[in-house]
């Protein structure tokens, strides 16, 4: 997906492979409620269950605020993925959006015009989003 400001982060539902074609992250994101699968390349963990929340909400800031750095930088290929793609990784990008510059309010629109058209999946999930400038 692309942010306003031209930086690209890939969102994915780990319980697909990645496929073959696809160049592989130098950063990813895994936001799981268990310990995510290893995979040879840079990853932070956010405990974050389906369906719901992160556990540990500064972290999840710090941790997508470093995510949204790194797309800024020339090289890096980072990605944002949860089991399925939508809710947790769609909620995430949101954040990220509203890192860029999107206002909170329109963010989860955002990410459905240009990532997925059902993702961030629950009303919690959205108010996450909205609070996210705080």
């Amino acid at each position: 997906m692309r942010l306003p400001s031209g930086r690209l982060v890939r969102g994915r539902g780990l319980r697909r492979p990645l496929a073959a074609s696809a160049p592989t992250p130098t950063y990813a994101v895994h936001l799981l409620g268990t310990q995510p699968p290893e995979v040879p390349w840079e990853t932070r963990w956010i405990r974050w269950p389906d369906f719901w929340l992160p556990r540990d909400r500064a972290y999840a800031r710090e941790v997508l605020t470093e995510a949204w750095n790194r797309a800024s930088t020339a090289g890096e290929r980072v990605e944002i993925a949860c089991g399925g793609g939508r809710g947790r990784t769609g909620t995430a990008l949101a954040c990220l959006a509203v890192l860029d510059g999107v206002p909170p309010d329109e963010a989860v629109d955002f990410v459905r015009r240009n990532y997925d058209r059902h993702a961030v999946e629950t009303p919690w999930q959205r108010r996450y989003v909205r609070g996210f400038a705080e």
